[in-house]
């Protein structure tokens, strides 16, 4: 039985109701000739959705993604330090002390998985120095791109411990996939940057910011001809910021663009709680980033149980 016969004869009510109908709408809309804008939030990537994504991208099903700095380096933390991984069964039953020996013993982690510093982190960041030493504000480029040099160059070919397949980010960077990365900064590798332009080392201008993102974002979605269909995956900025690009365009460049032409986000907030990042479906109608007509869907959920599910469907994966 296929992920997608799976679902159709058993998700029928409820949030597993929802699911069903969010993916067979998003099907339908891919069937016809649309494409997915996917926006990243938590530790997608620590979670390997590139199993499911990397297969998607290479389907030609994903138009672009907004992500964390943290799922932009993580795939790639995974692609080269896979075997170094530690995993924790028991991670609830952790006592502080217990982190603590893991932050002695240089393991970063993420609620049941542990990234290794030094071949993570520290092997990347080499790699890094070599691309952002060699630019200033002439040749200044988007985070993203550096990653995408690195991955297309061949240096990391031999370093592979995960299989290159279930990276998503080496899909993206071998097809040049727009990838936008708002707040880079705030995630390990921007710290790294930032700590080396702090030291004398790098120029702080080498790399571009989020205000060149949305200038490219804007260009995008202005050349798109596509049915776009945004997937949200979470809150926070990496959902909030691209989905601002239509009313920008509307409001403050009065460009006359298509609203998003499908929207469903999955997450575990709660609106009256303050705490719905970009806030539920239908209040973005009053912010003109959809329409009344606009497919809606919420699924209250977890993003690292309902993404592969509606990938698996769309893909029709047995």
């Amino acid at each position: 039985m296929t992920v997608r016969a799976f679902v159709d004869e058993h998700y029928r009510h409820f949030n597993a109701g929802t699911v069903q109908r969010t993916a067979s709408s998003l099907t339908a809309l891919i069937e016809s000739g649309g494409k997915v804008f996917l926006t990243l939030a938590g530790a997608m990537s620590t979670a390997e959705i590139g199993r499911t994504l990397a297969p998607m991208i290479r389907a030609g099903h994903i138009a672009a993604i907004s992500c964390t700095g943290a799922n932009l380096e993580e795939d790639m933390f995974n692609l080269v330090a896979h075997n170094h991984y530690e995993h924790i069964s028991s991670h609830e039953d952790l006592a502080p002390a217990d982190d603590e020996a893991l932050f002695q013993r240089h393991l970063n982690r993420v609620t049941d998985t542990c990234i290794p510093e030094e071949e993570a982190i520290r092997a990347i960041e080499g790699h890094l120095m070599d691309r952002w030493s060699d630019v200033d504000e002439t040749s200044a480029q988007l985070p993203h791109l550096f990653l995408y040099d690195l991955l297309t160059s061949g240096e990391l070919n031999d370093a592979y411990q995960a299989n290159p397949a279930h990276s998503w980010l080496l899909a993206a960077a071998e097809v040049g996939l727009p990838l936008y990365v708002p707040g880079w900064e705030d995630s390990t590798l921007g710290n790294i940057f930032a700590a080396r332009s702090l030291e004398g080392t790098l120029n702080p201008n080498a790399v571009l910011g989020g205000v060149h993102y949305m200038r490219h974002l804007t260009e995008f979605y202005r050349s798109n001809t596509e049915p776009l269909a945004f997937l949200q995956v979470g809150g926070g900025i990496a959902g909030d910021f691209p989905i601002c690009v239509v009313p920008l365009l509307h409001q403050d460049l009065k460009t006359a663009v298509p609203l998003w032409s499908w929207f469903a986000q999955i997450t575990d907030a709660t609106a009256s709680y303050g705490g719905y990042s970009g806030a539920p479906p239908n209040e973005k109608i009053s912010w003109g980033k959809l329409s009344v007509s606009t497919p809606r869907f919420n699924i209250n959920s977890d993003a690292t149980i309902v993404l592969p599910l509606l990938f698996g469907y769309v893909l029709d994966l047995a």
